[in-house]
């Protein structure tokens, strides 16, 4: 029979471990990796339109200025905040760039507000409020970083480590 616990371990009474423990933080851990993958998934995956001529002309026909230069600028705040942020490298950074990303987009091309037909009035306040959560989750993200799967909290580990031994 198993009397103590260490940390990983169920152990018999001379401190034997015997088994794995699964507790339900362990398994949590993997829970900020996927909801990083998701959340990055749209920003990753539409960052090449922002460099067609489709997506430039329909910025300049809601009457973005500069749209040849703006929407390219757009693309790539998108393209590395999402790497950053699916990666989890320098994922607050990420995180900001998507918010830079988010704000001008959401105000300027999803101005349901302007918008006579009542259908696309309607799909743009669905757009309006899906970037209004993908700047939520950002500005989570901004604050709270990337979590423990990711190349930040591995670096971080790794310096931890150099401290403690001394060599840095």
């Amino acid at each position: 029979m198993s009397t103590a616990t260490s940390r990983r371990f169920e152990t018999t009474d001379d401190d034997r471990p015997t088994r794995p423990i699964v507790r339900s933080h362990d398994a949590s851990r993997v829970l900020p990796l996927v909801g990083r993958i998701l959340f990055a998934l749209i920003f990753v995956m539409s960052a090449p339109n922002h460099f067609s001529a489709k997506d430039v002309g329909f910025a300049a026909s809601a009457g973005v200025p500069f749209p040849n230069v703006l929407v390219p600028i757009a693309g790539l705040l998108a393209l590395f905040g999402g790497l950053s942020v699916l990666l989890g490298y320098k994922a607050k950074v990420g995180a900001w760039l998507l918010v830079a990303f988010l704000v001008p987009v959401t105000l300027w091309m999803h101005r349901f507000w302007d918008v006579a037909d009542p259908q696309m009035a309607q799909m743009q306040m669905i757009n309006f409020m899906k970037n209004l959560a993908l700047t939520g989750a950002a500005l989570y993200m901004a604050f709270f970083g990337a979590g423990p799967l990711s190349l930040d909290a591995r670096i971080a580990r790794s310096e931890a480590r150099e401290i403690i031994r001394g060599t840095r």
